[in-house]
């Protein structure tokens, strides 16, 4: 049903590599597809309604194909009739449980919590399991959806949630979790009354989740701001539509870190500038000379990069899934820079990784200091998650030498055909059987 391309059908992604060679400068025109972090949030929303859904622009990833066997075993059908489009046939059958077995491989699981809740009154799932860098409990999702009437009981790995039908109520968020605003505003759409999510996460793919619930006949307003205002509508009153999935900002991203360290001029095509203000603001201050493009951008690298301090925070600022990205290219940068990580301060274990390669990299807690050094240097390293192992393949562009990576089926399931779409803008680097 689905395939990822370079790698073939039903193959143990553990026991293969990407092999990277420094080759010069890239140029070019490379292409972004839709966003994981959308497209798996929208496929978990066509739970809420009877009917035949159309997706386009969806990236050809593992976390894809693991979502739709996910729904697959709730009751909802996927297809693909061709790349890059997916038909949802949700024919009203549903059985409110998600297993164990697929619920483990992925976070965004979570997803189905919202709308399963709100449509069937009843859900069960275990807890969602997902990339490896700190805990991320739901307890504001929970939190929420208490407000809005539900029950929950926890026991053995489950959690199930209860509510003949949720109603409206006024929640404020202590941080603007992206997944509990997802799972508050599916659920609040057949809820009885009005809801208020205050803090509300703003990112570019709550935005789309938000265009693809008013497209079914939602009723939902201030999107795009902190403060998101739902007025239920009746169960059964939604309706089926097609949507074209935002482009993938964490993908242009990387491409743009791999020109960063590798010299030369790319076309970044579907790349959202507006999705990306800040992130392309501090790449500017680096040196990298950016022009909006059509249908993208264009990325110019200079000599050598310079440093810079940068710290993540909620959109509209750094995300932290760009900050491995960011490390990659401090680490070849002049002079010194400091990265604080205010989201999830256990992710730094990739720097262990960089470390291998030559990079000048001390932690402490929440705090990287990055010391560039002019070129990095090739070896074997593992990518622990999907930003972590892109992040690997960039720091092997900047490295003299050969860098092997392992553990590259994290990168199959966020990224569309990394290694192809960079040998397209001349880099080198191939795909390998080990073991």
């Amino acid at each position: 049903m689905f395939r990822t391309p370079g790698v073939p059908t039903g193959a143990h992604l553990a026991d293969e590599a990407i092999v990277v060679r420094s080759a010069g400068p890239l140029s070019g025109e490379v292409h972004v597809p839709g966003a994981k972090n959308s497209v798996l949030k929208l496929m978990a929303a066509t739970l809420l309604t009877d009917g035949r859904f159309e997706l386009t622009n969806v990236p050809d990833i593992a976390d894809v194909r693991i979502m739709a066997e996910l729904l697959a075993a709730i009751g909802v059908t996927t297809e693909t009739p061709e790349p890059g489009r997916l038909v949802l046939t949700d024919r009203g059958d549903l059985t409110p449980v998600a297993p164990y077995e697929l619920v483990e491989r992925i976070r965004a699981s979570i997803n189905v919590l919202g709308p399963l809740l709100t449509r069937c009154g009843h859900v069960r799932m275990s807890m969602p399991g997902g990339d490896d860098f700190g805990a991320r409990p739901i307890d504001m999702h929970v939190a929420g959806l208490e407000a809005m009437g539900a029950t929950f009981k926890f026991g053995h790995g489950e959690v199930e949630a209860s509510a003949d039908r949720l109603h409206g109520a006024d929640i404020t968020f202590d941080f603007p979790s992206v997944g509990a605003t997802e799972n508050l505003l599916t659920a609040a759409v057949y809820a009885h009354g009005i809801t208020r999510i205050d803090n509300a996460a703003r990112e570019p793919e709550i935005i789309d989740l938000c265009q693809f619930l008013v497209k079914m006949g939602a009723q939902i307003e201030g999107i795009g701001t902190s403060t998101l205002v739902i007025t239920g509508v009746e169960r059964g009153s939604l309706r089926a539509v097609s949507h074209s999935t935002v482009p993938d900002r964490i993908q242009a991203a990387t491409y743009l870190a791999a020109v960063a360290v590798s010299g030369g001029r790319l076309t970044i095509t579907g790349a959202r500038a507006d999705h990306m203000e800040m992130v392309l603001v501090r790449a500017r201050e680096m040196g990298l000379v950016i022009e909006q493009a059509p249908g993208g951008i264009t990325v110019e690298a200079p000599e050598r990069l310079r440093s810079i301090d940068v710290a993540t925070l909620p959109y509209p600022g750094i995300a932290t899934d760009y900050k491995p990205l960011i490390i990659t290219m401090l680490g070849v940068a002049d002079g010194v820079g400091i990265v604080t990580e205010n989201l999830y301060p256990g992710r730094f274990r990739y720097v262990e990784e960089l470390q291998r390669l030559g990079a000048d990299i001390r932690t402490n807690g929440h705090h990287a200091v990055v010391r560039g050094v002019p070129r990095l240097s090739g070896a074997p390293v593992r990518a622990h998650d999907i930003r972590a192992g892109a992040a690997m393949v960039v720091a092997g562009l900047a490295a003299e030498g050969v860098t092997t990576i392992t553990g590259v089926h994290h990168i199959d399931r966020g990224y569309d055909d990394l290694v192809g779409r960079l040998r397209g803008v001349g880099a080198d680097l191939e795909r390998v059987s080990v073991g």
